[in-house]
């Protein structure tokens, strides 16, 4: 008898794993033809170009030298490490939101992030973050990371309608992105992650905690000391 429910329970779990093979292959499949079809519509150097030409367009020569070290400790700190694709990242995502019971965390990278803006839509599935990979893998091929970052830079959403650091710097602090602050830069860096949440206008007080966790992140990954980090902390960010 026990014999027997073993060799039951074995067919079991040979049939579910060959339907999530052919989930996955089926998925994946779907994902690269994706990935192609957007690709050959349009090349990863048109549309480089086109966010380039931009009249708002800025460079990371433009920005604070605090700006981008700050970007990278808040969203991919591997950033320089990995491919487009962070299984590292990925794991602690899927990780953390075990523990927290909740899909906080995504496990995307900022050459996914990318590859989201500027060539997919927000409809979540299987197929299209499959086929956002194999566009981050084509970025990460075709340019190099500081040219990824500062695209990222240029086209992800801030909040209030606006799309790309100078506008988001001039339309919270009517400033040009040089003219920031420390701790501007810090409130800036942390809008991706939740623009409708952590809007400034929309919703102060959880603008200025989001605004800590970063400071939180860029001493962890060494951008600033803690002894300045206690500076920008106490900056009246207004």
């Amino acid at each position: 008898m026990a014999k027997g429910m073993k060799r039951i329970l074995w067919g079991v779990v040979i049939v579910l794993a060959v339907v999530l093979a052919a989930v996955c292959i089926f998925h994946g499949v779907k994902g690269y033809r994706l990935y192609q079809a957007v690709l050959e519509e349009c090349p990863i150097d048109q549309k480089v170009a086109s966010i380039r030409h931009e009249a708002s367009y800025t460079t990371l020569s433009e920005l604070p030298e605090i700006y981008a070290p700050a970007v990278v400790a808040a969203e991919d700190h591997r950033f320089y490490k990995h491919n487009g694709v962070d299984p590292l990242g990925l794991l602690r995502a899927v990780w953390n939101n075990i523990r927290t019971f909740s899909l906080r965390e995504g496990g995307s990278t900022i050459t996914q992030q990318l590859a989201k803006n500027i060539y997919f839509s927000n409809t979540r599935s299987a197929e299209r973050k499959i086929a956002e990979a194999f566009m981050a893998w084509e970025l990460e091929r075709e340019l190099e990371k500081d040219e990824i970052l500062e695209l990222y830079i240029n086209s992800i959403y801030y909040g209030g309608g606006q799309y790309c650091i100078y506008d988001a710097a001039k339309f919270y602090f009517e400033k040009e992105p040089m003219e920031l602050t420390e701790g501007e830069c810090a409130l800036l860096v942390g809008l991706p992650n939740a623009p409708s949440a952590y809007a400034p206008h929309v919703n102060p007080d959880l603008a200025e905690q989001r605004r800590q966790q970063v400071i939180d992140k860029m001493v962890r990954y060494k951008v600033v000391t803690a002894e300045e980090a206690e500076v920008i902390r106490d900056e009246k960010v207004v």
